[in-house]
């Protein structure tokens, strides 16, 4: 990223701190702290990783593997201690990680599917104590003598999805080591989570901030709320309950759309972005959409290699108005992506903080829906002496705005799924969302020249329920009585 986006090679380098005592939250760590003392004991921002393990298990191995992920990860260790109302970071010594082993196999029978999902979202959703746990913690499913779940829960005060991917790394590592007695081979790490927080505070004030501020202020000037129709009044108070909607695209569609892309020197999340504020143009009829995105925000190499929360949100805020073609708005989503990549070094946080938007407790502030694209390998394990796959499970039950989008990126196929808030939308609802938007997609690619609104949005089936369905009117009525005759007779 920072070969290519303005301003981030610039960057200075991140030193390590010179005391091991209190230190300052980041800007993410001190939003998330701040919603923990507003919703205390909320799983909201539990982050959960099951994966089913098939194959003789080294239990001590597997400890010694979490306890040193642990003890090298010091975000992991971290407590958050508050004086006076002002939150500090207190690293703790390491300490062996939680690790249960819940016996499933009663009899020599094992559970139902729906028993050990609905055991994955309890664990899952147990929260996390700020100013004593770890922040990460193991559950051990057993569900026959050579077959496990493991679930790893971190909170997201202490990591995110780029962090999954460096624990699947370094577990698989460890745990070789452990289980062959031989010495792990890791890189050392140039810096600690600690140091990128001092970093962060020190490096964004004075003209750096001011530079910006600048920026976002213009951006997201007179930016009003997106109103999408609902299937039941918003509640005054957001309520975060939530569930999750997956979807699968064909491997033709990804092939068109990454075609599209290239041709029109875009990228597919900037192509995938037009399509889905398309999509919300049409549900709400509004012209200017917003659109919340997660970046990795590991904006130094000394970064790449911590477990820690650096995501950071962008708004993506495109103007729609004109009805132009998908072609033209995908330039104007290109600008819009390209100049918020460049801005990209302002926390969310501080964001919402200095902008001071019209806050209401109904919605999340600047945006309220949310598209995020994964095009890396998802985290997994390679476990000596066993087999290991994700596990799919329904998620925390759980939803942090109106909907998010997910979309995972594989060499066949685009698959992932919606999160959305339950009090606002029916299951119904968003599968049909999800319909439309396929067939908006499969019309983009078909004719990005097509305006907006001549876009095809109906599924062949719901456009003949609309089209032919819904306006059969013949009926058979008896040809011997006059008209007024059959209107007494239904009155």
């Amino acid at each position: 990223m920072t070969d290519f986006v303005p301003g981030l090679a610039t960057l200075p380098s991140v030193p390590r701190r010179g005391t091991a005592g209190r230190c300052p939250l980041s800007f993410a760590q001190e939003r998330l702290w701040f919603f923990d003392q507003l919703e205390p004991r909320s799983p909201l921002y539990n982050i959960a990783w099951p994966v089913e393990l098939r194959g003789r298990l080294d239990r001590s191995a597997l400890q010694e593997a979490l306890d040193a992920v642990v003890a090298r990860h010091e975000a992991l260790r971290t407590t958050i201690q508050s004086t006076d109302g002002r939150p500090a970071q207190v690293i703790a010594p390491a300490r062996p990680v939680s690790l249960v082993l819940v016996e499933l196999e009663q009899d020599g029978a094992r559970p139902g599917a729906e028993a050990v999902q609905r055991l994955l979202r309890e664990e899952a959703r147990r929260p996390f104590d700020l100013s004593r746990d770890l922040m990460l913690r193991g559950a051990l499913f057993r569900l026959h003598a050579e077959e496990h779940i493991l679930l790893i829960t971190m909170h997201h005060i202490a990591s995110d999805g780029w962090s999954l991917g460096i624990l699947a790394r370094e577990l698989t590592e460890l745990y070789a080591a452990c289980s062959s007695g031989r010495r792990p081979i890791l890189p050392d790490l140039p810096i600690q989570y600690a140091d990128y927080a001092l970093w962060q505070r020190e490096w964004l004030r004075g003209l750096p901030l001011e530079r910006e501020l600048a920026y976002w202020k213009g951006q997201l000037a007179s930016l009003v709320p997106l109103e999408l129709p609902t299937d039941r009044p918003r509640p005054a108070r957001q309520t975060y309950r939530g569930a999750r909607e997956a979807f699968r695209l064909s491997g033709t569609l990804r092939a068109a759309l990454s075609a599209l892309s290239r041709r029109e020197r875009v990228t597919l999340f900037m192509t995938l972005l037009a399509g889905f504020q398309t999509l919300l143009r049409r549900c709400s009829g509004q012209d200017d959409i917003a659109v919340g995105s997660p970046i990795a925000g590991r904006v130094r190499t000394e970064m790449e290699g911590l477990i820690g929360v650096f995501v950071n949100t962008l708004v993506l805020r495109t103007d729609l108005s004109g009805n132009p073609t998908f072609r033209q708005l995908l330039g104007r989503v290109r600008e819009v992506a390209l100049d918020a990549y460049a801005h990209q070094q302002l926390p969310f946080e501080k964001l919402v903080a200095e902008l001071q938007p019209t806050r209401t407790l109904s919605r999340t502030p600047l945006f309220q829906v949310m598209l995020g694209l994964n095009n890396t390998p998802a985290a997994s394990l390679a476990l000596p002496g066993l087999t290991a796959h994700t596990v799919d499970y329904p998620g925390t039950g759980t939803a942090k705005c109106d909907l998010i989008l997910f979309v995972e990126d594989t060499a066949h196929s685009l698959g992932g799924a919606v999160e959305y808030n339950t009090d606002l939308f029916d299951a119904t609802t968003i599968r049909r969302m999800l319909g439309h938007f396929e067939t908006l997609l499969e019309g983009i690619a078909a004719d990005p020249a097509r305006s907006l609104s001549a876009l095809p949005l109906l599924p062949e089936s719901e456009r003949r329920q609309v089209v032919v369905e819904w306006n059969e009117t013949r009926r058979d009525y008896p040809g011997d009585r006059c008209i007024h005759e059959l209107f007494e007779a239904q009155a």
